[in-house]
């Protein structure tokens, strides 16, 4: 078993430390080199083989070349054409030694640098035997491949052996040559192969393969927009594709994560927007109610006093102010009932120019106070939404005012269009506007930009609140005039038969 564990961690480091170039050099490199040096080696012994063989048959023809002249000088002893022949072997270039013996064993002549030290006796038995053979001898001291041929005269009885030789060094030095010229040739060869293999891989697959690791490198750094070559060979190219994939998916998952996490934030805001307002609501109710009693006892005692007829003009001015803030004081106690009154009623389908006329009416006294010019822009189409008409018309009553409110003077104009399939309101001004440090906080109970006893800061809260009962949106946008402008986005109501004040 831990012998196991130790292979098993052996193959762990080392197919965590080979890279592709290595894997090809060990697993084809290598062996490709290795067959081709065995193969350059058999080949190299076979050329060596006929290498070897081809000088032999040299000597053997040099040997046959002679036969018949010394044979003939044998058999006529003539010793003098004996030595000549031998002698011209010599000069051959190729002949290391010549000599020819008689039937006995003995010498008769030979030409060489070094005389034979053959014993006569094995002499005798080759010439006796009478085939041709060929070895390898040393002589004096020194490697030489000798031919003995039998001599035969012209009877056909062997009267003689003439031995040829040639040295060693003759068939070491072409053996050696060609050893070299294979070696060059095998080391030329792998070096080749080495070189082709490289360089295919590095165009191929290897500067591919780059590019993508320098691809997730950058996006490791950040760069998540970055996405990899399709390049390179078709498995290369899926393998960037996939990649790519890989990351637009990771985008994506992030992007919804992102959104996820906004909705929540929202939806997180809005619950506790929620729980305060609800908390403020039932606050302001049970202020307002607290209130209203005895808010109603004063302006009733007010009023019954300034029926008496003893009253001074000083009396009876201070008694109007005192209901004239009475009267200030109940719009109050009003909106603060308005504000804290739990939604829930039932929602009615009703036109839009219904609310949008039921609301100017009711403000247009206040407006005609102020000199405010009120002009309704009426959509060419009729139009309906699903609302609980008495409070959202008051939404409506309440941004009419803060308009008339923000431009003594001017004007203001209430529109209503639509916009896919969605039912717009938008009132707007051309007073100074909402500045941008007020906006975030445009809609919370109780904020007003107006001088302190001019306004509760009421008014567009109940409105953001009645227009999300209703399932809308209320926001602040551009104005055509220049100042202000709020807009209700609605669903827009379907068609239904009968009427549609219900």
């Amino acid at each position: 078993m831990a012998l196991y564990r130790a292979r098993m961690a052996h193959v762990a480091v080392w197919q965590r430390t080979s890279t592709l170039r290595g894997a090809l050099l060990a697993k084809v490199v290598i062996p490709l080199v290795v067959i081709m040096l065995g193969f350059s080696y058999l080949l190299l012994w076979t050329v060596e083989r006929n290498s070897e063989r081809r000088l032999q048959e040299e000597v053997e023809l040099v040997a046959r070349a002679v036969r018949l002249p010394l044979s003939d000088s044998l058999e006529k002893q003539h010793d003098r054409t004996s030595q000549q022949v031998l002698e011209s072997v010599l000069g051959v270039g190729r002949v290391y030694g010549a000599y020819l013996y008689d039937d006995q064993g003995e010498l008769v002549a030979f030409a060489g640098a070094i005389e034979p030290d053959q014993d006569q006796s094995s002499i005798q038995e080759l010439t006796a035997d009478g085939k041709r053979r060929g070895g390898y001898q040393r002589i004096r001291g020194r490697e030489v491949y000798s031919y003995f041929l039998p001599l035969e005269q012209s009877g056909g009885r062997i009267n003689g052996l003439l031995q040829v030789t040639r040295r060693w060094n003759d068939f070491e030095r072409d053996t050696r040559r060609l050893r070299v010229i294979a070696g060059i040739s095998a080391a030329v060869l792998a070096l080749a192969a080495v070189c082709i293999v490289l360089l295919g891989h590095w165009s191929a697959i290897g500067r591919h393969l780059q590019q993508l690791t320098q691809s997730m490198a950058r996006v490791a750094d950040g760069d998540r927009q970055h996405r990899a070559p399709r390049s390179g060979p078709q498995e290369i190219a899926v393998l960037g594709r996939a990649l790519n994939q890989m990351l637009d998916s990771i985008a994506d998952a992030e992007q919804r994560m992102a959104e996820q996490k906004a909705r929540e934030a929202e939806l997180e805001a809005r619950l506790r927007r929620s729980h305060q307002l609800a908390a403020v609501g039932r606050l302001a109710a049970g202020v307002a109610h607290e209130l209203g009693s005895p808010l109603s006892v004063i302006d009733g005692k007010a009023q019954r006093v300034l029926r008496s007829e003893t009253l001074e003009d000083g009396q009876r001015k201070g008694l109007l102010q005192i209901r004239s803030q009475v009267q200030r004081l109940s719009e109050i106690v009003r909106q603060l009932l308005d504000f804290g009154r739990a939604a829930g009623r039932p929602v009615r389908r009703m036109p839009a120019e219904v609310l949008a006329h039921s609301s100017a009416a009711a403000v247009a006294d206040e407006l005609a106070t102020l000199n405010v010019t009120l002009t309704l822009d009426t959509s060419p189409e009729p139009l309906c939404c699903e609302v609980d008409p008495p409070r959202f018309e008051q939404a409506l009553t309440n941004l009419l005012r803060n308009g008339a409110q923000a431009s003594p003077g001017g004007q203001v104009l209430l529109r209503w269009w639509r916009e896919g399939q969605c039912l717009l309101f938008q009132v707007e001004d051309d007073g100074p506007g909402v500045a941008e440090q007020h906006r975030a906080a445009l809609f919370e109970p109780f904020f007003t930009t107006k001088p302190v006893g001019q306004g509760s800061g009421l008014g567009l809260a109940v409105a953001h609140g009645v227009v999300a009962e209703c399932g809308g949106r209320i926001e602040l946008v551009e104005s055509s005039l220049g100042g202000a402008a709020f807009r209700i986005s609605l669903a827009l109501a379907g068609e239904e038969d009968g009427d549609a004040n219900g």
